[in-house]
């Protein structure tokens, strides 16, 4: 008899979402259980990370570096080098400053220039740099595999860095003989305190400063629909009245959708709600083992499709515009294209933030995803039935370890400063989980074959190309984006055929579309693109587009006045089944 997971696979080729090589992974279930109990029990072991897909890609590297003699010749050549750069300081014991580390923020203390320390920070950075040379430009190693060598020895590199221990970190040292030793008590008691707010089974509040429905998630209004899948919140209005046309939000089901409504000075829905607009919002459920079959496609019809035959309902509004965030903006984009096809004109516009549809160049998340790594992940799913948060963060963090990694270590255990806390880091440690069906479904059709870009992508057994959308774009990309490259997310252009307005911000993934106005240190680029115009590359843009100084809220707020109708009386609110922030987002 079929496994769950075997049969989630043959529900997948049955609705045209598999392909031949799932399609033998479930011809012998016996074996394929075997082999998913086996390869589940060697995960816990490597924390997830596949042996055969690391493997490889140090084979690859290694026999292609035997075969170049020249590459060889070159580092050797690099080595001696750097070994000579490194050395005077060490000669004289002066306290001299180390070329090319004034921007890493981990020796950017003064205390990094005295020598030894600065004789350390030398060998690190130039041991960094010769490993990046022997990682890459290897004549025959493919990129990928280039890639996954070079990103595992700077993560070793990165572990072994001289900032991260007592004995070669000055600062520490200098704050331990100053204090006598408190900062390390402190540190330690801090350490304990994580160990057991972090250990498996403790349901305990995360932060009792930050809490959902409370100080954040706390815009009035009720959940006015639900179903096994997700909550439809609808806002109450601001004044006496509203733009025609209404908002509907999908946020991504890999985050709680109150980074949208986080505190009221850092709310985007209380930004749209105060200019105006009836905003809907989606709340999905934080999916256990009972959602284990839930499929990609089941996100966008009982989800994006839903809420819109609910707004009709409520607001007799004909159509909506709709904003997608990250997965949400994905899954957003595949709706338009295949009501585009079928006709449907209830989008009147689609916003898209941090959101890729060509996955061709997704970035370093690309480092956890070829054919190895997913049957790897898609064992580690299979029995729980679904991605487990922690599972889920420590790839991410990995991708950004000297910020969310090292630098807590430091700051925290070693210098023990106490940790500032604010509503988007207590946002971020409220995690989700993938359900195992779904989570495969993704990385197999969109991050391994790019299936949406290259229009093999099917929506109820049709092809749902991207290029059947003409209604107006909105797409936003960070700068310092490691989820969503905004150079990945700038591909929209290529992708569709209508009105492209495109935003480049400062900032990362969650940080750059959290940018109320008043934020400090905000910058962002617009520039719009008609069907008629010219394609311009990324780095041209770049060079191109106006900068302004600032939020990029404002600017995409008049882009959907100009598309959201005349001002008329609020429509009736939905008929409540709780208060806002409902009951979803609150179940852990």
């Amino acid at each position: 008899m079929n496994s769950p997971a075997d049969a989630a696979m043959l529900s997948n080729l049955e609705n045209g979402s598999g392909d031949a090589d799932a399609l033998e992974s479930v011809q012998d279930p016996v074996i394929a259980q075997v082999d998913l109990v086996a390869n589940a029990a060697m995960v816990r072991a490597t924390g997830g990370i596949s042996p055969a897909a690391v493997g490889n890609a140090f084979m690859d590297w290694l026999a292609h570096l035997s075969m170049s003699p020249a590459k060889r010749a070159e580092l050797a050549s690099s080595a001696t080098h750097r070994w000579k750069e490194m050395l005077p300081p060490a000669r004289g014991g002066t306290n001299e400053a180390v070329p090319g580390v004034v921007s890493d923020k981990r020796f950017a203390d003064p205390a990094w220039q005295r020598w030894p320390y600065n004789l350390l920070v030398s060998a690190f950075t130039q041991s960094e740099q010769w490993w990046d040379e022997a990682t890459h430009g290897v004549r025959g190693v493919s990129r990928h595999h280039a890639d996954v060598v070079g990103f595992t020895v700077r993560q070793w590199l990165d572990f072994f860095a001289p900032s991260n221990f007592i004995a070669t970190n000055p600062v520490v040292i200098d704050e331990t003989l100053r204090s006598a030793g408190a900062n390390l008590q402190a540190g330690l008691q801090r350490m304990l305190q994580d160990w057991e707010k972090n250990s498996p089974g403790n349901t305990a509040a995360k932060d009792k400063a930050f809490q959902v429905g409370v100080n954040m998630a706390v815009t009035p209004g009720r959940v006015v629909y639900r179903n096994r899948l997700m909550e439809l919140i609808q806002y109450e209005p601001a004044g006496e009245k509203v733009h025609a046309r209404p908002i509907l939000i999908v946020p991504a089901w890999i985050m709680k959708y109150y980074i949208l409504d986080l505190s009221q000075d850092n709310s985007l829905v209380k930004f749209l709600v105060a200019h105006g607009y009836t905003v809907f919002m989606i709340s999905w459920k934080n999916p256990g083992s009972a959602e284990r079959n839930i499929s990609f496609d089941d996100y966008r019809s009982m989800g994006i499709m839903a809420a819109l035959d609910e707004i009709g309902r409520i607001s007799k509004a004909p159509d909506v515009n709709a904003v997608g965030y990250c997965l949400g903006g994905t899954n957003l984009a595949i709706a338009a294209a295949a009501m585009a096809r079928d006709k449907d004109r209830r989008l009147a516009s689609i916003s898209l933030f941090c959101a890729q549809v060509d996955f061709e160049e997704p970035g370093e998340l690309s480092l956890f995803i070829d054919e190895s790594q997913v049957a790897f992940i898609e064992a580690m799913m299979a029995n729980q039935g679904y991605l487990d948060t922690r599972q889920m963060a420590g790839a991410f963090q990995m991708l950004r370890s000297n910020d969310l990694i090292y630098s807590h270590y430091v700051n925290q255990y070693l210098m023990g400063k106490p940790e500032v806390q604010n509503d988007l880091m207590a946002w971020n440690a409220d995690a989700t989980r993938m359900p195992y069906r779904m989570h495969s479904q993704y990385l197999r059709s969109l991050f391994l074959r790019n299936d949406l870009s290259e229009n093999r992508y099917r929506v109820k057994g049709k092809v749902a190309s991207l290029s059947d959308i003409r209604i107006p774009v909105f797409a936003v990309g960070t700068v310092t984006d490691h989820v969503a490259p905004w150079k990945s997310v700038y591909k929209i252009h290529q992708a569709v055929s209508g009105d492209v307005t495109f935003v480049l911000t400062t900032g990362g993934h969650n940080a750059g579309v959290v940018s109320p106005p008043g934020s400090h240190h905000r910058r962002y680029q617009l520039a719009h693109h008609a069907p008629k115009d010219a394609y311009v590359d990324a780095e041209s843009w770049q060079k191109q587009a106006h900068s302004v100084e600032g939020s990029w809220w404002p600017a995409w707020e008049k882009w959907l006045a100009d598309r959201s109708g005349t001002w008329t009386a609020p429509p009736p609110m939905g008929k409540p089944l709780c208060k806002a922030p409902g009951i979803y987002v609150l179940e852990p």
